[in-house]
C-alpha cells in the first residue's frame, strides 16, 4: 500500500529540483536529500532582505511584484516545513530569520507595493552559515563575542587558576593558565597534565575540557574549596560519617589512578578539591597533576630536584618514586580528615624519658591463621589500608581483610590489624594514643 508521507516528500523534492541554486549557498548544506531545497530558499530570502534594506534607506517603497513574491515565499516556507514535519522530517528556520519574516508580514501588501516603516531596523544577512537545520540534529547556542571577566582563585608552581561564569550556560568554570616564565620542560609538564586528565574519567578526578595552544591554558570544572579549607572551617561540627565519606571518595580516586598506572606524586591538602552542594553533600575531586608519573614512562631525570608538598623522607630520588612513597602523603591526608590537624602531636610513648620501661606487645604475625578459615577464604576479596601517624611522620601498613565476611570475623580482623601495627611500630615509639588513625582507617574499609 502506498505511503502518503512518501508522496508528500517526493512532491516537495521535485518542486525544488527544477530551481537552480547558487554554489555560494549550496556549499552550506551537505544533506544529499534536502540540502538543495534549503539552499534555494536561503538564496531567495537573502535577495529579498537585501532589497528591503536598500529601500529602507531610500524611498521606503518596496515594489509590488517583490512584495507579492515575498508573501508567497513566506507561505511556501511555512507550508513546506509543516509538510516535512508531518512526514517525520522536522526542520527549523533560524530564529533571526523567523523574526524578520514576522516583522515584514504586517506591512507587506499584495498589490500597489508596500511601505517600509520609517523605524524599520536593517536586516542582518546570514551568508556563511545555515539558516535551515534539522531540529533533531542541532542545539542552539548563543555566541558571545564580548570578553568574560575572570577572577583569580588560586596560584601554583606552574599556573594561575581563574574562575568565570559561561554566558551560554550560566555555569561557573575554572581556567588554568600557565605562567609566562615557565621553561620548556615545565610547560611540557603543564600540557602533559591536561593530556592525562583528558584521558581520565572518574567521579573523583577533576574534569578538563579544552586546551588553548595560543595562550597555554585550559578549561576545567570549577570546585568550591580545598580539603584543607573545608575541614578547618567545619572540623568542630563534622560527624565521623561525614569524614568517612570524604576519606572513602579520596581513597577511591587514588585507587583509580593507581589502577591506571599513574602516580600523582603531589597528594596534598591543597590539591584535593571539593564541590560543596546546597544540601551539604560533598564531592571530592583530585586535581593538580603537574607531577603525575606514568609508571610505564621514564620522564623524570635521575638528578631532578625533589618536588611535591608532602614528601616521604625515605625517598632519595624522585625518579624512584613508587606507590609506597605515595602512601606517606595518603596517610597525612587521612589523618587530617579524621583529626583535623596538619601537624600531629608526638605519641605518649615518645614523650616518656625511660623507654626501657616500655613493654613490647606480643607479636601477632600470623594474621590470617589467627582469624580462622572464614577469614582465609575471604582474604582475597579486598584490602584494608591502615595508617599510623607519629608526629609529622606517617608509617603505612597494609593487611588483607575480606570485603564480605561475618561481622564477628571483621571485628576480630580489625583488632588484630591494630595489634600488628602496634607490634611493628613499637620500635618507632608510636603509642596507643596514635592508634586513632589506625582504627579510623580500618573502620572505613
Amino acid at each position: 500500500m502506498a505511503n502518503p508521507a512518501e508522496f508528500m516528500l517526493s512532491d516537495i523534492r521535485e518542486k525544488y529540483a527544477a530551481i537552480p541554486a547558487s554554489p555560494a549557498f549550496s556549499r552550506l548544506y551537505d544533506d544529499p536529500e534536502w540540502g538543495h531545497m534549503f539552499a534555494v530558499l536561503h538564496k531567495r530570502l537573502n535577495e529579498h532582505f537585501a532589497d528591503i534594506n536598500g529601500r529602507a534607506k531610500s524611498t521606503h517603497h518596496y515594489w509590488a511584484e517583490n512584495s507579492r513574491d515575498l508573501l508567497a515565499l513566506i507561505d511556501q516556507i511555512e507550508a513546506d516545513l509543516h509538510s516535512l514535519k508531518r512526514a517525520g522530517v522536522e526542520v527549523e528556520l533560524a530564529d533571526s530569520y523567523q523574526n524578520v519574516l514576522e516583522r515584514c508580514r504586517p506591512w507587506l501588501a499584495p498589490s500597489g507595493g508596500s511601505v517600509v516603516p520609517e523605524d524599520f531596523e536593517p536586516i542582518e544577512l546570514i551568508g556563511y552559515q545555515q539558516v535551515f537545520d534539522f531540529a533533531a540534529r542541532s542545539v542552539k547556542l548563543q555566541k558571545h563575542e564580548t570578553p568574560v571577566e575572570m577572577v583569580m582563585v588560586g596560584s601554583g608552581s606552574y599556573a594561575h587558576v581563574y574562575s568565570y561564569v559561561d554566558p551560554d550556560y550560566g555555569v561557573k568554570f575554572a581556567m588554568k593558565r600557565a605562567k609566562k616564565d615557565l621553561d620548556e620542560r615545565d610547560l611540557q609538564r603543564f600540557k602533559q597534565e591536561f593530556d592525562v586528565l583528558k584521558k581520565l574519567s572518574f567521579p573523583y578526578v577533576v574534569e578538563v575540557y579544552l586546551y588553548n595552544e595560543a595562550r597555554n591554558e585550559y578549561r576545567m570544572e570549577y570546585c568550591d574549596t580545598t580539603l584543607r579549607d573545608h575541614i578547618s572551617k567545619k572540623h568542630a561540627r563534622m560527624s565521623f560519617a561525614a569524614r568517612k565519606r570524604i576519606a572513602l571518595q579520596f581513597l577511591y580516586g587514588i585507587n583509580y589512578l593507581h589502577h591506571q598506572g599513574l602516580l600523582h606524586r603531589d597528594v596534598s591538602l591543597q590539591n584535593i578539591l571539593l564541590k560543596v552542594f546546597d544540601s551539604g553533600a560533598v564531592l571530592v575531586k583530585l586535581s593538580d597533576f603537574g607531577l603525575v608519573k606514568d609508571q610505564s614512562v621514564q620522564f623524570t631525570r635521575t638528578q631532578t630536584e625533589m618536588k611535591g608538598t608532602i614528601r616521604d623522607p625515605t625517598l632519595s630520588s624522585f625518579r624512584d618514586y613508587s606507590v609506597v612513597n605515595e602512601m606517606y602523603a595518603i596517610g597525612h591526608v587521612l589523618a587530617y580528615i579524621f583529626k583535623g590537624k596538619e601537624s600531629l602531636p608526638p605519641s605518649q610513648r615518645h614523650r616518656r624519658s625511660d623507654r626501657s620501661q616500655v613493654r613490647p606487645q606480643r607479636p601477632c604475625s600470623a594474621l590470617p591463621g589467627r582469624l580462622g578459615p572464614d577469614f582465609r577464604r575471604g582474604a582475597a576479596g579486598g584490602t584494608t589500608i591502615a595508617v599510623v601517624s607519629k608526629g609529622a611522620r606517617v608509617v603505612a601498613r597494609r593487611a588483607s581483610i575480606p570485603r564480605e565476611c561475618p561481622p564477628r570475623v571483621m571485628a576480630a580482623g580489625t583488632r588484630c590489624v591494630a595489634r600488628v601495627i602496634a607490634d611493628r611500630s613499637a620500635s618507632l615509639g608510636i603509642g596507643d594514643d596514635d592508634d586513632l588513625a589506625v582504627k579510623s582507617a580500618v573502620g572505613c574499609c
